[in-house]
C-alpha cells in the first residue's frame, strides 16, 4: 500500500518540517526559484509541490488551490508528513485606501468569514497567526525597508457575491485590511493540528477597485505585484529560516 498522501501524492521522506504554501499552481515555480536543487515532487489537481533548500534549510512548497476547503486539504496532508511550519505566500484585495498595488499585508489574525473552518470548530474560535513566524516576516519587511501593513484580514469563500460591495464597506470600517479566501482556515486548523500558521499577502487589488481589473493586472504580472510577490517570497523564506 502506498504512503503516500491521497491528493498531495508525496511521503513523509520527501517533505521538511518546514513549507511554503500558495494558492497557485504556477506560483510554486516562482517560489521554488529562490531555492537552490529545486526539484518537483507531484503535481495533481490544483496540488503542486517542490522541495529544494534555501541557506542549508530543507524546504517544501505546495500550492492549495482556490478557497478554504483545498487549502484544509493540504494542511492535513503535510501535516500527516511531519510539517510544522508553514507560511502562506498569497494575494489579497485592499479594505483599505492607503495600501497601495504590490504593498504587502501581513496577516496578525482573520476573520473567519469562510465556511471551510466552521466544519471544524464552532465560528467563536479565533483565527490567529503563529506569534513567532509573523514576528518574523515583519522583521525581515523592517530590515529590508518594505513596505507593509500589519493586521487583521478576512477570508471568505466568493468575490462574486451580489452585495460584495456592502460587504467590503462594511469590513473596511471595522479597519481590517484586506481579503483573501484561505487565511482564516489556514490559521484556525494549523491551531487544532499543532502547525505554526503565518501568512504574508500581496495587495493586488486597490480599496474599491473593479476585482476582474485587479485580477486581470495581477496575471499580467504588473511590475509593482510581481516586485510584491519576490518581497513576500524572501519574507516567507526568512521566517521559516530564523
Amino acid at each position: 500500500m502506498s504512503d503516500k498522501q491521497p491528493h498531495i501524492l508525496v511521503s513523509a521522506n520527501e517533505v521538511s518540517e518546514r513549507v511554503v504554501v500558495c494558492g497557485e499552481p504556477n506560483r510554486v515555480n516562482r517560489i521554488a526559484a529562490f531555492l537552490s536543487e529545486p526539484q518537483l515532487l507531484a503535481d495533481n489537481r490544483e496540488y503542486r509541490v517542490m522541495k529544494g533548500q534555501y541557506r542549508g534549510h530543507p524546504i517544501t512548497v505546495c500550492s492549495t488551490g482556490i478557497g478554504a476547503p483545498s487549502a484544509m486539504i493540504a494542511l492535513e496532508e503535510l501535516q500527516q508528513c511531519g510539517v510544522r511550519k508553514m507560511v502562506r505566500v498569497g494575494s489579497a484585495g485592499a479594505l483599505q485606501p492607503e495600501i497601495g498595488l504590490g504593498e504587502l499585508i501581513i496577516a496578525e489574525g482573520a476573520v473567519r468569514d469562510e465556511g471551510g473552518s466552521k466544519a471544524y470548530v464552532d465560528a467563536v474560535y479565533p483565527a490567529v497567526g503563529d506569534f513567532t513566524l509573523t514576528q518574523a516576516l515583519v522583521e525581515h519587511c523592517v530590515a529590508a525597508g518594505v513596505s507593509h501593513y500589519r493586521g487583521i484580514v478576512r477570508s471568505h469563500d466568493s468575490f462574486y457575491t451580489d452585495d460584495e460591495a456592502r460587504i467590503c464597506d462594511y469590513w473596511h470600517g471595522k479597519g481590517v485590511l484586506g481579503a483573501d479566501m484561505e487565511t482564516a482556515a489556514l490559521m484556525t486548523l494549523g491551531r487544532l493540528r499543532g502547525v505554526a500558521v503565518a501568512a504574508v499577502l500581496t495587495n493586488v487589488v486597490r480599496y474599491q477597485q473593479d476585482v476582474k481589473e485587479g485580477v486581470a493586472d495581477y496575471v499580467s504580472a504588473d511590475d509593482a505585484m510581481a516586485q510584491g510577490e519576490a518581497r513576500a517570497i524572501e519574507a516567507a523564506l526568512f521566517a521559516l529560516t530564523h
